[in-house]
């Protein structure tokens, strides 16, 4: 964060000091939560509703506190704290968050999506690196709660940034963009999950539009031109460049010809009447569409192609997404229990379909999450994708995942089907079976610590 006289931010904030003093700086911001309460120098922002552990706040100052409690309240504070009353706090953060953003004139990239948004942002961020100070949400980590501290993770240092964006109910993405104010946006894809949040898939497509709005008619959108649910969206008013990418519409920037090779996929991209040749780590059609999202945002802000594509050789593949690894007996694991939805559960299968030719297929499926009223027809859907292919084994997990291994054995599936509540027991089944002839997929959810640990099992140290 670029320091902040507490002075200045009382004179931005037109607030009044109730106690402390605002000759010192603010290294660091916050809305109120005790688990984000780490360092010391930081702003907090206070909702009258909060319950506050005004010792913690004191025991991490020097703090600042800007709130509109009453002021009785404010004054129990202890002597580490600066407390700054204003009218309505809300207010005051939005004016904090457009003073702070103001600051800097820096290229922001946003990116949604149902799947591949972690993977785009990587790729985007180890492109630029090389040549930029880069600012990033970590990981996975693109709850709304983490926006203030990622925003003011800008510096003066910093000449670029990427941000992911967390939908649980709609309304989150457009707050995140309210912060963030991105000059690019992304969507990779528009699939189902969430809907729990979003009611049904149209509230899920909606509320993944907001990225749109959240550019305010200006800046690029980058788009998935073959995605179905991504055509959905009304683009007539949206005033700002549109880059396209896919494999099999008609595209700005376009693949063609991908092929499996050796820990990736090689392809052809063709881009303003040129053709390059592309290596991205990472298997799958699903990975070609993440590449060409993140060569063009990098070319959208002034990074050479032949750079770009040459920098996408060394991209370290993310753990756990579509990892393989040798496992017991010689057999292959791969590991995908990064997430689970019904868009990543397809992919997955896709790569199967190539990978997994002449070899015996494992399938262990866990529970998909938040779907809400459509719980059953989504499993259910996966199971008649799982009927289709030539399977050895399929092994589900949670009283969820039930529903794939019924629909499969209704539809008629040569696997031999196993039901299991967790995951004591699968191990007994899978290990006399697992060859050099073997390949095994395990997908469940993140929430899942037991499938993650069983995977790892699963592996040779």
């Amino acid at each position: 964060m670029r320091p902040l006289y507490v002075k200045n931010i009382q004179k931005i904030l037109r607030g009044e000091l109730v106690n402390g003093s605002v000759d010192w700086h603010v290294k660091h911001a916050i809305y109120y939560d005790r688990h984000d309460l780490i360092h010391p120098n930081t702003l907090i922002f206070v909702n009258k509703s909060d319950l506050i552990n005004w010792r913690l706040i004191d025991n991490k100052g020097p703090s600042l506190v800007i709130s509109d409690k009453p002021t009785s309240e404010l004054k129990q504070v202890l002597s580490n704290t600066t407390v700054i009353k204003v009218k309505n706090v809300l207010q005051a953060y939005w004016t904090f968050v457009e003073y702070y953003r103001g600051l800097f004139q820096i290229p922001v990239v946003a990116l949604t999506g149902t799947c591949g948004k972690t993977t785009t942002k990587e790729m985007i961020k180890h492109i630029l690196t090389q040549d930029w100070n880069v600012q990033a949400s970590i990981s996975s980590k693109n709850e709304p709660r983490q926006t203030l501290p990622y925003l003011t993770g800008i510096d003066e240092t910093t000449e670029a940034a990427v941000f992911e964006l967390g939908l649980g109910n709609s309304g989150n993405i457009l707050y995140q963009c309210m912060n963030y104010k991105p000059t690019i946006g992304i969507i990779t894809n528009i699939g189902v999950h969430h809907l729990d949040g979003c009611n049904n898939l149209e509230g899920y497509i909606k509320a993944k539009s907001e990225i749109v709005e959240g550019l305010s008619n200006k800046g690029t959108l980058i788009i998935n031109a073959d995605d179905e649910n991504t055509k959905k969206i009304r683009l007539q008013n949206f005033k700002g460049k549109i880059i396209r990418f896919g494999i099999q519409e008609q595209s700005d920037i376009k693949a063609s010809n991908s092929q499996f090779i050796k820990n990736g996929m090689k392809f052809q991209l063709h881009l303003s009447n040129k053709t390059y040749t592309v290596f991205v780590p990472g298997y799958g059609e699903h990975q070609v569409y993440n590449a060409l999202a993140a060569i063009a945002a990098v070319i959208e802000m002034g990074i050479p192609i032949d750079k770009a594509i040459a920098r996408l050789k060394t991209f370290k593949h993310m753990p756990r997404h579509l990892e393989f690894s040798t496992g017991i007996g010689e057999s292959t694991i791969i590991d995908d229990t990064w997430t689970n939805n019904p868009t990543s559960v397809e992919a997955a299968l896709k790569v199967l379909d190539t990978i997994g030719k002449d070899k015996k297929v494992i399938l262990v499926l866990g529970d998909i999450n938040r779907l809400g009223n459509f719980e059953k027809k989504y499993h259910r859907e996966i199971g008649t994708m799982i009927a289709k292919r030539n399977v050895h084994m399929l092994i589900t997990i949670g009283k969820k995942a039930e529903e794939i291994a019924i629909q499969a054995k209704k539809e008629g599936t040569n696997a031999e089907v196993h039901i299991f509540e967790n995951v004591k027991g699968i191990i007994d089944i899978v290990k006399p079976i697992l060859d050099a002839d073997t390949i095994l997929l395990i997908k469940g959810p993140m929430s899942s610590r037991s499938m993650i640990e069983f995977a790892k099992n699963l592996k040779e140290n």
